[in-house]
């Protein structure tokens, strides 16, 4: 691990910035690029927006529309292609395009505060030398009528999650100096952790600023969750990475994993049983992964609006979550089994 403070920062007051946007061109972009054109403050020196839908084929006239938003600011943006690659590799993409001090990483679904270009700046003067990089802070609006859904809760968990690149900025040196994104990361799921605790490993260090963004919660399918669990594997690659410390260090919760396991363990056993003649035993394994998945579904349902529509969708997808997740755990671990830990490559 690199330790100590990074060699020859940048002065203190140096807050030119331009801003990383990777989209999938989304109906969200257009909020988003209106709320950065209307934003009062010093304006970016460049936008750079990476085109990361897949294929060769994108319709490039999709971007239109959002582009018109920009007004004056048309002219100081840049549009990339990503290739599919993934959130990790399109900011990598961007970042190769940035030559100011600071870049600003936003996601294509959020909107800056009326004053994000002045907070930002203020957030990045005040920086010290030893600063990497400057968090904002992410509020999540929910539905003040009833109880907030599944899908809105773990949305709203993003307001308390550190480092999250809804709207992060980084000085470009640090990202240069560690490499920028691990672009094995290939979802949104713990890429922006992975970065900050190489940062942090390099000697600098992250603070949260001022500035303020809204992180709306988008329609999702009822199967959200389930396609969820595929950040299992990105867990997997964490670990080999930094550790078996790395949650403490980015205080990320750490899930169900292991009651997943025994619940999965708990049907497997059930069905393997059954298929052996032993009917008493089968029942027994039966009644535990039936316990276990009755406990997952009413702690997801118990906090929610319990509605017919969302009550069906916790029991279905309940029953599904935890071999879905255990297959992708063992998958990432798996593909992930030769990848040495990060001090090893810093080194």
């Amino acid at each position: 691990m690199t330790t100590g403070h990074p060699a020859d920062p940048p002065a203190t007051g140096s807050a030119g910035y331009s801003v990383v946007i990777p989209t999938l061109v989304r109906s969200t972009l257009a909020d988003c690029l209106a709320a950065l054109t209307a934003a009062i403050g010093p304006e970016p020196d460049t936008i750079v927006l990476v085109d990361d839908r897949p294929g060769p084929d994108a319709d490039p006239g999709a971007l239109e529309h959002p582009l018109t938003v920009l007004g004056v600011l048309r002219e100081r943006t840049v549009v990339l292609r990503g290739g599919g690659r993934g959130p990790a590799a399109a900011r990598n993409a961007g970042l190769r395009a940035v030559t100011a001090p600071w870049t600003a990483f936003l996601d294509d679904d959020v909107q800056v505060g009326p004053h994000w270009c002045d907070q930002l700046v203020q957030d990045l003067t005040e920086a010290g030398p030893d600063t990497g990089a400057v968090q904002g802070v992410i509020a999540v609006p929910l539905p003040g009528e009833r109880r907030p859904t599944d899908w809105e809760r773990g949305t709203a968990g993003l307001a308390t999650a550190r480092w999250i690149t809804a709207d992060m900025a980084y000085r470009t040196d640090a990202l240069k100096q560690v490499g920028g994104f691990d672009e094995r990361f290939t979802r949104a799921f713990r890429e922006d952790a992975d970065l900050a605790l190489r940062v942090l490993d390099a000697g600098w260090r992250i603070r949260r600023g001022r500035r303020t963004t809204r992180h709306p919660v988008r329609p999702a399918s009822r199967w959200v969750s389930l396609t969820q669990q595929r950040g299992n594997a990105d867990d997997a690659l964490m670990r080999r990475l930094h550790g078996p410390g790395w949650w403490s260090r980015a205080a990320a919760p750490r899930g169900r994993l292991r009651r997943h396991a025994a619940v999965t363990a708990a049907g497997a056993a059930a069905l393997a049983l059954a298929a052996a003649g032993r009917p008493r035993a089968a029942a027994l394994a039966g009644l535990g992964w039936a316990a276990g998945t009755a406990e997952f579904a009413w702690a997801r349902i118990a906090p929610g609006p319990r509605t017919r529509d969302e009550v069906t969708t916790m029991l279905a997808t309940s029953v599904l979550i935890p071999p879905a997740a255990v297959w992708h755990r063992a998958a990432g671990e798996w593909r992930h089994r030769s990848a040495p830990a990060w001090p090893e490559v810093a080194a």
